[in-house]
C-alpha cells in the first residue's frame, strides 16, 4: 500500500515536524552538547557521592573508635571527640550540599529564542570546558579523601574545605556563563 497511513515517509516526517516544534533535532550540534553537558554533571554528581561515601565512612569509623558506649563511670562523651565527629559531619553536608548544585546546575534552553539571541553552541562549549574543570576538581576531592580515616580528615580539614570552596568558585564561573 504505497503512500498509506504506514509509510515510513509521511511518519517519519510528522515526527520530525514534532521534534523541531518541541525544539530537538538530532543533528545540531547543541543537542549532542546538551546531552554532553548532562552526562557530565551526572559523573561529577558521582564522583562527590563516593568522596562523600568516603567521609561518612570516616566518620563512622571515628565515632566507634573514639565515641564509646556511655557507662555508668563515663555518661557522657568527649566533647573533644564529639566536636570530630561533627567537623566531619559537616565536610559530608558540605559535599552532598555541592553535589546537589551541580546536578541543578542549568544548560541554555533548547528553544528558538535562545537559537536567536545567543551563540548557543558558543556556549555550550564555554560549558563543557567548565565542566571539564569540574570533573578534574571533584575527582582530586574524592582521591584525597578516598580511603582516609576520620583523624586524618580533621588534620587535613583546612585542605578539604578550599577544594570544596575551589568547587564551589567553579560552580559560580559556570552559573555565569549562562548570565552573559
Amino acid at each position: 500500500m504505497p503512500g498509506g497511513f504506514y509509510d515510513a515517509g509521511p511518519l517519519s516526517q510528522i515526527a520530525i515536524n514534532l521534534f523541531y516544534g518541541w525544539g530537538y533535532n538530532f543533528y545540531r550540534k547543541e543537542n549532542q552538547l546538551r546531552a554532553d553537558d548532562l552526562m557530565i554533571r551526572a559523573k561529577v554528581g558521582a564522583l562527590l557521592q563516593q568522596a562523600r561515601a568516603a567521609v561518612e565512612e570516616a566518620e563512622s569509623g571515628y565515632r566507634r573508635r573514639f565515641i564509646p558506649p556511655p557507662t555508668r563511670a563515663n555518661p557522657r562523651p568527649d566533647p573533644e571527640a564529639v566536636a570530630g565527629a561533627q567537623a566531619l559531619e559537616r565536610i559530608s553536608h558540605g559535599i552532598g550540599a555541592l553535589e546537589g548544585q551541580i546536578r541543578a546546575l542549568p544548560v541554555p534552553e533548547a528553544d528558538r529564542m535562545t537559537q536567536r539571541y545567543r551563540a548557543e553552541a558558543e556556549t555550550l562549549t564555554k560549558l563543557a570546558l567548565a565542566d571539564e574543570q569540574l570533573t578534574g576538581q571533584a575527582e582530586l576531592l574524592r582521591q584525597s579523601v578516598h580511603g582516609k580515616d576520620g583523624t586524618w580528615l580533621l588534620e587535613n580539614q583546612a585542605l578539604i574545605n578550599e577544594g570544596l570552596a575551589v568547587i564551589t568558585e567553579s560552580v559560580r564561573t559556570r552559573h555565569n556563563l549562562l548570565l552573559v
